[in-house]
């Protein structure tokens, strides 16, 4: 038996956040009998639904979907444990006899997956972690991103600077073991344990920006306002990396009186474009990645092309309803 066939099938779908993920993964799950895992480190938390564009409860019933609503928001959801749900996950779709199919936008989750990297690096070092939260807390998160982007630029780029526990983290791999940890990511053996195909979404980036925008204005529309206002009064801090998401760490701002409600929308607006240039240049590193663009309002023709590459690419035990 070749190495091909003893590996599980997994099909991933990536690209940058508005780019319409969520619409083209339902058509092509119902198509190949999929079950959709979610690789947004978001939507892991209950009661944050607005914010982090869930599929609704209605599109969840269509196809199944896991990792989604299974930790509070004061729960310190790391990538190693996505990295251990998602594996045992992809083992159990498949021996139901279905497709796993990851979707979503935080790449260094969904490669970690792919990729099957290893997660030791040196252990930990509490003192130092509360040395450099006294200081976010003194200075701010974007003077703690500072010190990161002075030791470890590529790392910077890729942690958003209001990401105070993964910033930390990557200050603390440099500490422990005198390498950067996007060293210690480029040493990753890049050899998956799955039988992979990787598909992302583009599009032109005007394009994508006017839609970030709408899905935006979308958001604030269906109340996201009051979703936020929700989980503060609920006792959810701001300082928790789930309330420093885009869309909570803006709108709270207004909530407490920081800044008005159209400065926070533009807030959002803003972080939100720079956020999935971000993605796109993380997802631009994956070699395997076959891309597709959507500039063009076209689903079918761009659902089509997409199932012809599944099936040219899992030639042998897959069938797809037409």
């Amino acid at each position: 038996m070749t190495d091909s066939v003893k590996k599980r099938k997994l099909l991933v779908l990536v690209g940058p956040t508005a780019v319409g993920k969520t619409k083209m993964s339902l058509e092509i799950a119902k198509q190949f009998r999929c079950e959709i895992i979610s690789g947004d480190s978001m939507q892991v938390y209950r009661g944050m639904d607005i914010g982090t564009a869930k599929a609704s409860p209605e599109e969840r019933a269509a196809v199944p979907h896991h990792m989604i609503d299974i930790h509070d928001p004061d729960y310190p959801f790391s990538v190693a444990e996505f990295q251990e749900r998602a594996e045992r996950l992809i083992g159990e779709i498949s021996d139901r006899g279905h497709l796993p199919f990851i979707v979503g936008g935080t790449g260094l989750y969904i490669e970690s997956v792919c990729y099957g990297f290893q997660f030791s690096e040196g252990g930990a070092d509490e003192a130092y972690r509360r040395e450099l939260n006294d200081y976010a807390d003194r200075y701010g998160e974007e003077a703690l991103h500072d010190k990161l982007k002075q030791a470890d630029p590529p790392s910077a780029e890729k942690i958003h600077p209001n990401d105070r526990r993964r910033t930390i983290r990557a200050l603390e791999v440099l500490r422990l073991t005198g390498m950067p940890l996007s060293e210690h990511l480029n040493r990753q053996k890049k050899e998956s344990p799955y039988e992979l195909c990787i598909i992302g979404l583009t599009m032109d980036r005007d394009f994508l920006y006017k839609r970030i925008e709408e899905r935006i204005d979308a958001m604030m529309e269906d109340g996201l306002v009051d979703e936020v206002r929700s989980l503060l009064d609920r006792g959810y801090s701001t300082d928790l990396v789930s309330m420093q998401g885009l869309g909570y760490k803006e709108i709270a701002g207004y909530l407490l009186g920081h800044y008005s409600l159209s400065d926070a929308v533009e807030m959002l607006k803003r972080n939100t474009r720079r956020f999935a240039k971000r993605q796109l240049s993380w997802f631009r590193r994956m070699k395997e990645i076959q891309w597709v663009d959507v500039t063009e309002p076209n689903f079918f023709e761009h659902l089509a092309t997409i199932r012809a590459i599944i099936a040219g690419k899992f030639t042998t035990g897959l069938e797809y309803d037409g």
